[in-house]
């Protein structure tokens, strides 16, 4: 009979136990691994949300990256193309200059030989009035005439042949 009381006693104790501790233990465990579980879904979605968003991020500085450079060929291109207009533009301005510069040149040493003409034909009349003023013979128009010549002054009348 105690056997059989200690048995009851035990199935009445593992009965309470069940009862009062077992359910609220197992649903306790059973809620914590539910949380865990959740846990640990919410951290794989976190990951894949970076991951995506790491994706995201790499193209747009993929995109960046390719863009910039565009903007830099584009950038090197138009510079490249300035230049070679400004040379252009400085190369055509620079032989205008000496075109004109030419042409001054030209223009002076035009006036420069008039002006010479003008004073031998000055100095030809002065020579021509000394002579018929002093009506002298050959030999003495020949010395005066001598005479004249020597007084040019070669810078005066430069390369031009007499």
């Amino acid at each position: 009979m105690t056997l059989v009381a200690q048995i009851l006693n035990f199935l009445i104790l593992v009965a309470l136990l069940r009862w009062l501790a077992y359910k609220p233990v197992v649903r306790m465990l059973e809620a914590r691994e539910n949380r865990i579980a959740d846990s640990i879904q919410r951290a794989d979605d976190d990951a894949a949300k970076a991951e995506q968003v790491l994706k995201d991020y790499k193209a747009k500085l993929a995109a960046a990256s390719t863009k910039a450079q565009e903007i830099q060929r584009n950038a090197e291109a138009r510079a490249e193309e300035y230049l070679a207009q400004r040379k252009a533009a400085t190369e055509n301005e620079i032989e205008q200059m000496k075109k004109a510069a030419k042409a001054e040149i030209q223009r002076d040493r035009e006036r420069a030989v008039e002006e010479l003409k003008g004073q031998m034909v000055m100095l030809s009349m002065a020579a021509a009035g000394k002579i018929i003023s002093k009506n002298l013979d050959a030999k003495e128009n020949e010395q005066l005439i001598g005479d004249f010549v020597s007084q040019l002054d070669k810078s005066k009348i430069g390369d031009l042949s007499c």
